[in-house]
């Protein structure tokens, strides 16, 4: 029996690239999931650059083993309709947030391996994986991993640049080499909101992820543009709990809640034809 059997749906978070936002629209989509009334899982396996916990502010909670595995971290309280969103990382089981992760391969494989199948994650809906870029080892287990757990496949995230959608396109090829469909495309960083009036500016040019996602002929989820807002409203979560709204609360009131509303539609049709 896989700890995996309660999960309805199990989408991976890709990208060819660092820096490109992937853990940002990680988060974005677990918390446009909940806010649906979906429950909502996301594995961080992105070993060098464990983020998951601290964008849902949960860096204090610690993991706990339970009779048949690591119980997952639970993020704030269940939303009015239901939804609710836990979380497993590496990021739990450092002595601290600073403390560098200097593994060789087996050592990366060997967790990877250790997270697929000794977190009970109980009844989902949804389970998404945050991978680290690139095509590594990490990759290579995952997909490995992944074989008997059949998932509905990968979103893919890029930056509008051509420097970001050339190391994209590789990972793209990827998913093809080891059979793992590819659901849609994100280009993140499309533009830039200002704070004071609101206008888009196309700061690091934009429709690089709609060519690439046209020219492979995958879906275009939607563009995404830099928000800072959205930023401070990540880092300035209260660590009292009850203090403040809850996370997924907060994110309705962001100017992105609208454009990954849309995108997570596309993603629920494409996962339930």
């Amino acid at each position: 029996m896989s700890q995996l059997d309660g999960v309805k749906h199990v989408v991976l978070v890709l990208s060819g690239k660092g820096g490109v936002g992937k853990s940002s629209v990680t988060v974005q989509l677990a918390l446009s999931l909940a806010r649906r009334g979906h429950k909502v899982g996301v594995l961080d396996v992105d070993l060098t650059g464990p983020n998951i916990p601290r964008m849902f502010n949960v860096e204090d909670k610690k993991v706990t083993q339970g009779r048949g595995g690591w119980t997952p971290v639970s993020v704030g309280t269940p939303s009015e309709n239901g939804g609710s969103i836990s979380c497993m990382s590496l990021g739990f089981l450092l002595r601290d947030r600073g403390d560098a992760v200097v593994w060789r391969g087996p050592k990366k494989t060997a967790m990877v391996k250790q997270f697929m199948t000794d977190v009970v994650w109980g009844e989902l809906d949804y389970l998404l994986i945050d991978t680290p870029p690139g095509t590594s080892d990490e990759h290579i287990s995952l997909a490995e991993q992944m074989r008997t757990v059949n998932p509905d496949g990968a979103v893919i995230v890029t930056t509008p640049q051509a420097i970001a959608t050339a190391d994209v396109r590789k990972e793209i090829n990827f998913c093809k080499k080891v059979g793992l469909k590819i659901l849609g495309v994100i280009e993140n960083m499309s533009g830039f909101v200002c704070p004071h009036c609101s206008e888009c500016t196309n700061v690091f040019s934009s429709g690089g992820g709609k060519e690439m996602a046209e020219q492979f002929s995958i879906d275009f989820f939607g563009a995404v543009p830099i928000d800072p807002s959205f930023n401070l409203m990540i880092e300035s979560q209260s660590s009292e709990e009850g203090k403040k709204t809850p996370l997924v609360e907060q994110y309705g009131n962001s100017k992105l809640c609208p454009i990954f509303h849309t995108i997570t539609e596309q993603l629920v049709a494409k996962v339930n034809p």
